[in-house]
Order: structure tokens, then C-alpha cells, then sequence
């Protein structure tokens, strides 16, 4: 199957999107936080209440990116004994009540240590879009390509304001689905504004081929989503999210999914 020929769920996803008018809405959800089967219906939640597409993290021990909320979300689940193979549950839970695309976010370790073409495999069987890998850089993404194509997976790669002309081409080309636009350099959460590199970001990233340009890292609300979807084919929220799974569970997932979505249409 070539790369041409694959049909790549995020890209319909986001497509549709825009032919609505709007840029697509990602949310972000730890798997295992507070529990798998609340992931779940968090997941569905979102999807039901204005989300395009669905990024389900790994729980990991050295979260490098992850902000406050994030991270202490993350420390819960792995205390509760959340275990990498369980991220498939989570998947095929929301894919099996939804239409959204599902993408499973993790650094590489987790994917190394059950094997490439086996969590892809187990992905794909769970109905999963692909991989977000903010961790790994596409020249040493070898067996990750192979597999990807081998099960019809979407690899998102991440580029920030520091990635030289080079790395930006680089990365779109290794690209199927989107590309992740970091807006700001460190970690991830709630800002009070989005950063203006973003807007940057994104410029370069298309003037390197990119179709899908998504922006994520430091959006809480309609407002921010309404600054990105200006420019961007999507928005991506987690930490504001993470902390409505916390506080009151699906249901304010689903309250706050439908107030970000608010700002979604361009003007």
C-alpha cells in the first residue's frame, strides 16, 4: 500500500472540518485517568460535543513535555497500575461508539519496549488513527515508517519555532495525517495567551508542503481556539480538559468540548 494510496482518518477528519468551514477540534485525554473506563467515556464525550479527532496519551514516568495538570494525571494512572496494552482498550472503547479519529500520543519507549510492528498492529486493530511521537524525529524513524504503512496508521510528528528550514521539510514529508505545531518551547498547559510563534510555525510548515497544520500547547479556551483556528487546520487542547476530567468528570469534558468548539468557525 502506498503512502498515495492510504487513507489517513485524521485527514478526513480535519477535511471535513474545513469543509464546514471550521478547523477541526483535537482533544487530548491521559488513558487510565481517573480510570480506563472513564477515559473512555470522556473519549466519547468529546466526540459527541464537537471533537474531530482524539489524542489518548500513554501514561509515562519522565512526562519531558508535560505541564503540571498533565503530569499529575499521569502519575495517577501509573500508580493505579495502568499498563501500556490498556491503551488499546481506550481506543477501540471510543472508536466503537464514535466517528471520531483516534490517535494514540507516546513517547517511543512504550512502543519500543512491546515492538513497532506489534503495537501497530494492535492499534490498527482497535480502530486507532495512528501515532502522535513528540519524542522521536523522523531520521530515526525507520521501523515506525515501515509499520505505519504496513497497518495504515497516521505518524504525526512534532515541529516547534526552532526547527531549522531543513527539519520542517524533513518532518512534513515523514508526515501522513497532520503535522503537530508546538507554539511555544517547554512544557505543555493552560496560558493565558497563545503564543504568537505559533502563527510562524504554521507559515513554515506549510511553505514546506504541510496540507494539515495543527496547533497545540497552551489552549484553555474558545477564545484561544478562535486566535488559532484563524490560521490553523486545527486546535489542540489537553491540559484545560485534563483538569475537567478531574473536576467533574464526562460531563464537564463534554460541557467544556462544546463551549471550545464555539470558536472554531472562521470568520
Amino acid at each position: 500500500m502506498s503512502t498515495a494510496q492510504m487513507t489517513s482518518k485524521s485527514a478526513i477528519a480535519i477535511d471535513k472540518a474545513r469543509a464546514e468551514g471550521r478547523a477541526a477540534l483535537i482533544g487530548y485525554l491521559p488513558a487510565g485517568f481517573p480510570t480506563v473506563e472513564e477515559t473512555i467515556a470522556a473519549g466519547i464525550a468529546l466526540a459527541r460535543n464537537g471533537a474531530d479527532l482524539i489524542e489518548i496519551g500513554i501514561p509515562y514516568s519522565d512526562p519531558v513535555m508535560d505541564g503540571p495538570v498533565i503530569q499529575a494525571a499521569t502519575t495517577e494512572a501509573l500508580a493505579k497500575g495502568f499498563a501500556v496494552r490498556q491503551v488499546f482498550d481506550v481506543v477501540a472503547g471510543i472508536t466503537a461508539e464514535t466517528d471520531a479519529a483516534v490517535l494514540v500520543m507516546t513517547y517511543w519507549n512504550p512502543v519500543v519496549r512491546m515492538g513497532v510492528d506489534e503495537f501497530s498492529r494492535r492499534l490498527a486493530e482497535a480502530g486507532g488513527a495512528g501515532l502522535i511521537t513528540p519524542d522521536l524525529i523522523p531520521d530515526e524513524a525507520a521501523e515506525w515508517m515501515a509499520a505505519s504503512d504496513k497497518y495504515g496508521l497516521d505518524r504525526v510528528f512534532l515541529v516547534a519555532p526552532s526547527s531549522s528550514t531543513e527539519r520542517m521539510r524533513r518532518t512534513v514529508e515523514a508526515s501522513r495525517g497532520f503535522v503537530y505545531a508546538v507554539s511555544i518551547m517547554g512544557v505543555t498547559g493552560a496560558r493565558s495567551s497563545v503564543s504568537a510563534a505559533a502563527e510562524g510555525v504554521v507559515a513554515a510548515a506549510k511553505a514546506a508542503g504541510a496540507e494539515r497544520v495543527c496547533v497545540g500547547l497552551g489552549v484553555s479556551n474558545a477564545e484561544h481556539v478562535a486566535e488559532i483556528a484563524a490560521y490553523a487546520d486545527g486546535v489542540i487542547v489537553g491540559t484545560a480538559l485534563v483538569a475537567a476530567i478531574r473536576d467533574g468528570g464526562a460531563d464537564a469534558v463534554a460541557s467544556l468540548t462544546r463551549d471550545l468548539s464555539a470558536g472554531l468557525t472562521r470568520k
